[in-house]
């Protein structure tokens, strides 16, 4: 955050000064709104919710060392009082990307979008210092949190945004102009809150929208192996970067494939230089992110051999993605609990059955552990059959869906393609999960946990990785 004084935030924020002590404190520290976790010259932004109202820990943040408080109401400490709480964050993240004018990266698409600003980031902080959205922090108030941890040495800002209905990212863009954007995708995640996919392309079509033409440095980075992203280059002025396997893409992939334990490997195809890349991730869905990430690193001027190292080292940033740990026992754990939408299930399960061959021959078993799929609306049961079919198709071992109406739907799917007996069944709850996979589970198992982030069952991936005495190794 860059230093600020009570009057300096008074003014940018429209807000009037309340309980200020006669020698006024000076914002130097991070903006919080988790009290926890303030600094010595934090500002804590109070915000109210549901169970929990900000203002009720002011005091405890100012006692902890934070400088202001950021509040719609007196609290009998330091504060700056507003009337929007949010709107004042947005407000001074506005002020600091003015003030500081670093290079905006912005990303969107229906999948993919945190792996790829991790990848992202990776590769960019080799330029610069470069600030990015932490996890999925991609909302009106994650946005501007991650903009207000920039400082005078920031350089690049790589922000995901998220969007839950039309609009949205036109208003993420209003408060972070972006000089770089990437569409990674238009897939089903959230179809029920937008109704069709093509609802879903006008909304991340926004974010090309937003850009600067092409004279003023405007990038779109755009998927060109997605027919609704492609079609966005007629939605912008700003000039055109497409990334894919198409021959006709600027940044594309050769010969990809996944090596024996599911890693992806490619050629990387730039205009100005080749070289070949095997990564450290799982899946081959990281190849696209992969390519979406490295158009935007050879804007900024990176070469393909940069690319190709910073690719092959780079790791997940944001936890519960195809995080893989290999117990003491050899069984391996794929914990991909932290979101899932039909197409990241779809690669997951592909994922899935491509780590397990390397064992199937010593005897190890394919183990899909799912649960619901959410905001998916009226297409939620044929999602949810479909998902539980191609479970059947790609000759998962077993599958085990956890949960209550969707994954009734996961396993007669599975059953109505074929499956039957053991090999699929349905469970309450998480716990359940946990109890069958331990009285069942054998060496050279490949075990994937993925659901949407409500359903929790990270917890069953977390458990399973514990056990064998806890002696675990992450890949």
């Amino acid at each position: 955050m860059i230093p600020l004084s009570v009057a300096q935030l008074t003014t940018v924020v429209r807000g009037e000064p309340h309980d200020i002590p006669q020698a006024p404190p000076r914002v130097t520290g991070p903006v919080v709104i988790d009290s926890r976790l303030v600094e010595p010259g934090s500002l804590f932004a109070a915000l109210p919710g549901d169970r929990v109202d900000g203002h009720d820990f002011a005091e405890r943040a100012v006692a902890d060392g934070a400088a202001l408080v950021l509040a719609s109401r007196p609290v009998g400490v330091p504060a700056v009082v507003v009337d929007d709480v949010v709107a004042a964050l947005s407000a001074l993240a506005r002020h600091v990307v003015r003030t500081l004018d670093p290079t905006v990266v912005a990303l969107t698409g229906s999948a993919g979008k945190t792996s790829t600003k991790d990848l992202i980031a990776q590769l960019l902080r080799r330029v610069g210092p470069t600030v990015w959205t932490p996890g999925s922090f991609n909302n009106e108030i994650g946005l501007p949190l991650t903009v207000l941890g920039a400082d005078e040495t920031t350089r690049f800002l790589v922000l995901e945004m998220g969007a839950r209905g039309v609009g949205h990212i036109r208003s993420l863009t209003e408060l972070t102009p972006p000089k770089v954007g990437a569409v990674l995708n238009v897939g089903t995640a959230h179809i029920g809150e937008f109704g069709d996919r093509e609802t879903i392309a006008r909304a991340k079509g926004e974010l090309v929208e937003a850009l600067p033409p092409a004279d003023e440095g405007g990038v779109a980075v755009l998927n060109a192996d997605d027919p609704l992203v492609r079609a966005m280059s007629e939605r912008t002025g700003a000039r055109v970067v497409l990334f894919g396997e198409a021959e006709n893409a600027d940044i594309r992939a050769e010969n990809a494939r996944l090596t024996p334990e599911g890693c992806p490997t490619f050629a990387l195809r730039t205009p100005t230089g080749c070289a070949d890349v095997t990564m450290r991730l799982y899946g081959e869905h990281h190849v696209s992110n992969a390519l979406a990430a490295a158009a935007v690193a050879h804007e900024v001027g990176m070469s393909a051999s940069d690319i190709a190292e910073t690719l092959a080292e780079a790791g997940p940033l944001s936890k519960w993605r195809m995080e893989v740990t290999e117990r003491a026992d050899g069984v391996v754990i794929v914990n991909d609990a932290y979101n899932a939408n039909p197409d990241s299930m779809r690669a997951a399960l592909r994922t899935l059955v491509h780590m397990g061959g390397a064992t199937k021959d010593e005897g190890g078993r394919t183990w899909a552990v799912l649960g619901e799929m959410a905001e998916l609306g009226d297409d939620a049961f044929a999602e949810h059959d479909a998902v539980g079919r191609l479970a059947v198709r790609l000759n998962v071992n077993r599958l085990v869906s956890v949960g209550g109406r969707e994954a009734a739907w996961l396993d007669m799917g599975a059953k109505n393609e074929g499956s039957w007996g053991e090999e699929s069944v349905r469970v309450s709850d998480a716990q359940a999960a946990v109890e069958l996979l331990r009285g069942q589970l054998r060496p050279g198992d490949v075990v994937l946990v993925k659901a949407s982030r409500s359903v929790g069952l990270e917890q069953v991936a977390l458990t399973l990785a514990a056990d064998a005495d806890g002696e675990v190794a992450a890949r």
